[in-house]
């Protein structure tokens, strides 16, 4: 674990602990894989989407700034159970990223703890706002948005990883 990141441990799933861990390039190949399959099943994304997803970790881990950028793992034991990322667009503005949750642990609150810790952790280390991109498919992220102060602030039909989307950018203030 890098020095200076701390794990924040949470009421879990089922009563048990949740540990959010900062992020490691151990984590990429999970990652990589989660996001490639379950963009797959849920979505019908084709092969192109886990190269992107694994393209944005390795540059993640060879540019990010760890005094102002971030990502957390969510584990419950030795289960990973999702992800979420906070990198810098500019001095201003930060970007959520790579934001994940296993099926089995969706609907529980999870969602909300690791947007609040990325949101908090944006704020904390000086961040004005903080943008996202994502698909009007993804109901219930875009709820969990909205719930939290989020804006939409574009929409767009698209046509990316072999399925047509509406892809949607939203905001939120930090301050």
């Amino acid at each position: 674990m890098q020095a200076g990141l701390v794990v924040v441990r949470v009421v879990g799933l089922d009563g048990g602990m949740i540990e959010l861990r900062p992020y490691t390039p151990a984590d990429r190949p999970w990652l990589v894989a989660q996001h490639g399959r379950l963009y797959a099943l849920d979505e019908g994304f084709d092969a192109t989407f886990a190269p992107l997803v694994e393209g944005i970790l390795r540059d993640f881990e060879a540019t990010h700034d760890p005094a102002r950028e971030r990502g957390w793992i969510a584990w419950e034991g030795d289960q990973r159970l999702g992800s979420i990322f906070c990198v810098a667009l500019d001095d201003r503005t930060a970007k959520l990223r790579l934001f994940l949750l296993l099926p089995e642990a969706r609907g529980k609150g999870l969602g909300r703890r690791l947007l609040d810790t990325c949101m908090g952790f944006a704020r904390d280390v000086g961040f004005a706002k903080m943008q996202l991109w994502t698909h009007e498919s993804h109901r219930a992220a875009c709820a969990l948005y909205t719930k939290t102060g989020w804006r939409l602030v574009a929409s767009k039909p698209v046509h990316s990883f072999g399925v047509d989307l509406i892809e949607q950018s939203w905001e939120v203030d930090l301050a």
